[in-house]
């Protein structure tokens, strides 16, 4: 959010302040004022006009604005009530030179998963994609799915939902282990250096699970509808700082874990592996007990198995 702009929403938020005082305490015009005024009014913040000035009566419920301001995360938020996919608008900012943004939208309409498996994203989930350009080589960038996915887990247990994650990008809730939110990372680069990284994230916020595919959930389904700039916000936070201290990621992605412990199947692009899933070693490598030895996999889809199944 633009510095003025911020500061102008401080000043409303602990008025009434008349325009003339603003304009004094910020060095700007009273135009300015006005037009700052007028911008965040058509943001959906509604201010009220006094007879002792402005004040700031409520906040939009969700909005680029509106997750911006309180945010302590570096980011520009572009926000769409609806857009095919976060991921390729953060590919299209990537390409024009743009970093530290946030594509974030009420509802995407071809929204695609790994594999490039279709997403169901209605209106009132949470679908983002954060574009940024971490200080890590490229062999390193898996540690930020694993990042992504502590701090969704964390983000939720603030609205009161108690998660787990499997390897390496489902947050999951409860026994039956449904599906609630889900992370999708790209990245361009050479060998030494990333060039930009996009981590798209999607949460099944305030969303009717009849929208939602067998097997998913969402948080209205299991505590009610949340508030969803907050939790965007806790969201977007938390993983600036997983991100920012990348070394801090496997603990907290091991004390989140549902897949460690368990017997797993794991599909690569040239073979299945099946055995207990025993560790997970940095950037975000699966380590599994086979029985004939262990093994390293880096990249796969990883079924959950009950102890006999095979």
């Amino acid at each position: 959010m633009q510095e003025t702009r911020r500061a102008v929403l401080d000043a409303l938020a602990s008025g009434p302040v008349s325009g003339p005082e603003m304009a004094a305490d910020l060095d700007i015009s009273r135009t300015a004022v006005w037009k700052h005024v007028e911008a965040l009014r058509e943001a959906g913040f509604d201010i009220e006009s006094r007879e002792a000035g402005y004040a700031l009566a409520s906040s939009p419920e969700f909005g680029g604005l509106a997750v911006e301001y309180g945010l302590e995360a570096p980011y520009e938020i572009e926000f769409h009530e609806s857009i095919p996919s976060t991921n390729a608008r953060a590919r299209e900012r990537a390409e024009a030179g743009d970093r530290d943004v946030v594509v974030l939208a009420d509802e995407q309409t071809g929204g695609r998963g790994r594999l490039d498996r279709a997403w169901a994203s209605p209106s009132g989930g949470i679908w983002c994609s954060l574009l940024g350009s971490p200080d890590l080589p490229p062999a390193h960038a898996p540690i930020a799915t694993l990042a992504a996915a502590v701090a969704v887990v964390e983000a939720v247990e603030t609205v009161g939902v108690e998660a787990g994650i499997k390897w390496p990008n489902d947050v999951l809730v409860g026994e039956d282990e449904r599906k609630l939110a889900g992370i999708l990372t790209e990245m361009a680069g050479e060998h030494d250096r990333i060039d930009w990284l996009i981590v798209g994230i999607g949460l099944n916020a305030n969303v009717d699970p009849e929208a939602l595919p067998a097997g998913a959930t969402s948080l209205r389904a299991l505590v009610g509808d949340v508030d969803r700039r907050t939790l965007t916000q806790a969201l977007l936070d938390g993983l600036d700082d997983r991100l920012g201290a990348p070394d801090s990621v496997l603990e907290a992605w091991t004390d989140h874990s549902l897949t460690l412990g368990r017997r797993v199947r794991v599909e690569t692009q040239s073979e299945t592996i099946v055995g207990e899933a025993v560790d997970v070693a940095f950037p975000g490598t699966l380590v599994i007990e086979t029985g004939r030895g262990r093994r390293t996999v880096t990249a796969g889809d990883c079924e959950h198995l009950r102890p006999v199944d095979d």
